[in-house]
Parts: structure tokens; C-alpha cells; sequence
């Protein structure tokens, strides 16, 4: 069972204290019933006080001028201040701390300084006119100096707040943006994989219909091979509905993918040219390849090649150049797995290039689509270390997707 801590649309705790603040002026007000100048009519006078002190934080300057009001008729009937006058100071506290414009604080703070003066010039015979107003004047003035203080400290915590809600909206808003832009990249190498499967298939078919009656066997192979890449290309199509299954036109940003004439897929094979330009670069990269390597799908062979890529790029901005960087591909019966290690032991780039702070993101978003994992992170003696553990199929997939 929860309990409400709110009452009213208000903290429990502010609505206690305002209570115990009013029910203190209401007694100071009962308490000189008997004997107090004005008797029960002053006493009145402090009872209205203190209720209107309980709406003092939702409506500080009606409070303020609600109070104001009172303390002048007390002055006009001349009681003179009297112990429930306390409710004066508060309500001066209160339009400062949680009036909607410091204005409002410093015409009440103006008023005040009148108060004071109305309220010395009915001091009793005998005692200083100008002590009895000094005295008046710093407190009120003290009051108001603390709730200046205390307002200029809550709007300053109100503002590092605000400003750090904003923060984790953009930061949101650019992790939200990097996502649907990695998503219309993968959408793009992957229609580049179908669009081959596709060509392929056409062109296994059109040779199979023409060696249908010449030669059944060479038929019955290209088939097979219509077949085989047909499968292919449903699961490569499957894992794209898959991965952009929730990306609507407004997540993606509402524009169409421009296809690009030159972009072309990238494979395994091409990963020994891509270390040399690292190398060019300055780093030190050592590679290692263990296990057979199988034949992988075309889309998964991009996904090794852009991780290692990412990877190598993080370590040549973090390490810098001369930075020792090991590659292994290792091949299972079951699963890649890409680790890229370095030593951190570079010297760091002059003018680094600035890093939305998206590669990894970027990497485990391509890696999810595979159902694959990726863990990134510090070594403890030095350095950075990442590993991705792509799966393997056994066989290719075989569903029929409904139309």
C-alpha cells in the first residue's frame, strides 16, 4: 500500500509546516487575548493573519498584501505591533522567496520600510523613537536579505535541473537520431545484398528454362542455386523486418534513402586493405585469423568488416598513432568472433576529430541484427578492448512468409 505524500497538490511536509507557522501566529495572537491592546478585536486581526499565511507559497503576494492590509488597520486603530506582527515578517519572506517576480519582493520590501516607520512612531513615552525604529528596520531588512538569498539559491538549483532535463532530452533525442540513421544505413548495404540474391536468381532461372530439354542436370543445378540464394535472401530480408520493424516514417526522419551509385557492399576479403590503411595511419596492427572460415552471408560479412572498421577507427582517436592494436577473427562451428585489443600506449592526436559518441551504438545495433552480442570496455592494464560474438546458421532459413 502507498501512502500519498502529497496533499492538496502540495508536499506533505510544506503543508505541515505552513499549518505549524499559522496555528504559532494564531496562538500569539490568543495568548494577549485579555490584556493586549484591541483585546479580542486584535486578536481577530492575528487570527486573519494566520490564515492567510497557510496559502503563503501558492499566492505570496495576495498573501502579502492580505497581511499588509491587517497591519495597517492595527496601526489605525492604534494597538500598536503586537506579538502576532511576526505574521508581517513572514509574509515579507515569503512574496521574496516565492513571488513569480523579484519586483513584487522589492515593493513589498518598500511597504515594509513605511510599516516600520508607522509602527515606531507609536513606541510608548520614555523610549527612543529612533532605537525602537533602527531596530524595526534590521530586522525587516534581514528578513528580506535571507529570503533574497534563499530565492537566488532555489531558482539556481531550478535552473541545473531544468538544464539537465534538457540535456538528457537532447542526449535522448541525438541516441534516438543515431539509431534510425544506422538502421536506414543497414537497410541500404542490406537492399545491395537482396537486390544481388535477386540478380542472381534471374539469371540462374532464365538459364535453367533454356536447359530444361538440353541438359537436365546443368537445369537442375541452376535450381538449386535459385533455390539456395532465394533463401538467402528471404532471411536477409527477414533479419531487415526485423531490425526496422518499429522505424516509422518519423523515427527515420521522414525522408526516402537515396540510393548511392558508387556505395558498394563490403566483405571479409577486403579486411587485409583495410588494416594496411590503418597501418598507413600509424598504428601498429597485428592480425590473427583462427578456424576455417566458412562461406558467411553476404549481410554478416559486412557487419565484421564495419566492426572492425569502427574499432579500429576508436583506437587510432583514443590510443593515437603508434598504439599497438590486435585484430583476431576467430571462426567456430557456431560463431565469429571479432576482438580488436590495444594497449592505449599511442601518442594522442593534435586535433581530434569530435566523436558523437555513437560508434559503439552504431556497432551493437549492426551486431543485434545478427543476434549477436558486443562487449566494449577498459583492460585493467591499460588500453581498450572489444569483442563481438556473431552466431552461425546451420542451415539456411526456410520459412515462408505469408503474404
Amino acid at each position: 500500500m502507498t501512502v500519498s505524500r502529497t496533499l492538496f497538490g502540495r508536499p506533505l511536509r510544506a503543508v505541515a509546516f505552513d499549518v505549524a507557522v499559522s496555528a504559532g501566529v494564531l496562538l500569539f495572537g490568543l495568548a494577549g487575548a485579555t490584556n493586549q491592546p484591541g483585546g479580542w478585536a486584535a486578536s481577530g486581526v492575528g487570527a486573519a493573519m494566520a490564515v492567510a499565511l497557510l496559502f503563503r507559497r501558492m499566492h505570496p503576494s495576495a498573501v502579502t498584501v492580505v497581511v499588509g492590509t491587517l497591519a495597517l488597520v492595527q496601526v489605525i486603530a492604534g494597538w500598536g505591533p503586537l506579538a502576532f506582527d511576526v505574521a508581517v515578517l513572514i509574509a515579507l519572506y515569503s512574496v521574496v522567496k516565492y513571488g513569480r517576480r523579484l519586483r513584487d519582493g522589492v515593493l513589498a520590501g518598500a511597504v515594509a520600510a513605511v510599516g516600520v516607520l508607522l509602527a515606531a512612531a507609536q513606541t510608548p513615552a520614555g523610549i527612543s523613537w529612533w532605537g525602537t525604529a533602527m531596530w524595526y528596520a534590521l530586522v525587516t531588512g534581514a528578513v528580506w536579505l535571507v529570503a533574497l538569498n534563499v530565492r537566488t539559491r532555489r531558482l539556481y538549483v531550478l535552473s541545473l535541473e531544468e538544464r539537465a532535463s534538457t540535456l538528457e532530452r537532447e542526449r535522448e533525442a541525438e541516441s534516438r537520431a543515431a539509431v534510425a540513421e544506422e538502421r536506414t544505413r543497414i537497410a541500404r548495404e542490406l537492399h545491395d545484398v537482396v537486390a544481388h540474391s535477386m540478380a542472381v536468381m534471374i539469371v540462374q532461372a532464365d538459364g535453367a528454362r533454356f536447359m530444361l530439354d538440353r541438359d537436365p542436370e546443368q537445369a537442375r543445378t541452376a535450381v538449386k542455386v535459385v533455390a539456395d540464394t532465394g533463401r538467402s535472401a528471404l532471411e536477409e530480408m527477414r533479419r531487415l523486418v526485423g531490425v526496422l520493424r518499429d522505424a516509422g516514417p518519423s523515427e527515420a526522419g521522414g525522408s526516402a534513402v537515396v540510393a548511392d551509385p558508387e556505395h558498394r557492399r563490403l566483405a571479409v576479403a577486403e579486411l587485409p586493405d583495410l588494416l594496411a590503411r590503418f597501418r598507413d595511419a600509424g598504428l601498429r596492427v597485428r592480425d590473427t585469423v583462427t578456424g576455417e572460415a566458412p562461406t558467411l552471408p553476404p549481410g554478416l560479412e559486412l557487419t565484421v568488416y564495419r566492426v572492425v572498421q569502427e574499432a579500429l577507427t576508436n583506437a587510432l582517436k583514443h590510443a593515437g598513432v603508434g598504439a599497438d592494436v590486435e585484430v583476431t577473427l576467430a571462426y567456430t562451428d557456431d560463431a565469429v568472433v571479432v576482438r580488436v585489443v590495444d594497449d592505449g600506449q599511442g601518442r594522442p592526436v593534435v586535433s581530434p576529430a569530435l566523436s558523437g559518441g555513437h560508434g559503439l551504438l552504431g556497432m551493437r545495433e549492426r551486431v543485434t541484427v545478427y543476434d549477436g552480442t558486443l562487449t566494449a570496455g577498459p583492460r585493467p592494464t591499460g588500453g581498450w578492448q572489444l569483442e563481438a560474438r556473431l552466431p552461425l546458421r546451420s542451415e539456411p532459413a526456410t520459412e515462408v512468409i505469408a503474404a
